[in-house]
């Protein structure tokens, strides 16, 4: 979808679900409270932030045919690959984390559509997010201009 409607659009995982995927995997590798399976999850998740994706996974390797997750885990690093190269985007001065865009939503966002004594239906709260974000982009009055010729 983002191929689609952003094309050319630099897609970047957020750092912080895909160590959570790497977490998660060791976990079901080794067990969810295991020194073992902790140390392998932190290499991992290093790799992962210097963008050492082969290395994570030829560490999956030997649990791929014993664990369903190591599998899921390895192609989801190959099918993201792109999207994974953190190295590169910071140097690029990218941010890697959803957490800024999250909170700025629920800020900019929901708070307007979830304060006390507001009850908007779904078209009434899709059209006050397009308008927050036209606000927010600073479009607002290109926003009214094309309603208005509309």
């Amino acid at each position: 979808m983002a191929d689609e409607l952003f094309p050319g659009a630099v897609q970047i995982v957020d750092l912080y679900h895909a160590k959570g995927t790497v977490s998660d995997v060791a976990k079901a590798i080794f067990g969810a409270e295991n020194a073992a399976g902790t140390a392998w999850a932190k290499s991992r998740r290093d790799e992962l932030e210097q963008g050492k994706l082969e290395q994570i996974i030829q560490a999956l390797e030997p649990h791929l045919e014993a664990n369903k997750e190591a599998r899921t885990c390895r192609d989801y690093l190959t099918t993201n690959r792109d999207r994974l190269k953190y190295p590169e985007f910071r140097r690029r001065g990218l941010c890697t984390s959803s957490g800024v865009v999250e909170a700025g939503c629920n800020v900019a966002i929901g708070t307007r559509l979830t304060r006390a004594g507001m009850h908007r239906s779904l078209p009434g709260a899709n059209s006050i997010i397009a308008l927050r974000c036209c606000k927010l982009s600073g479009l607002y009055g290109d926003f009214w201009e094309r309603k208005h010729a509309a």
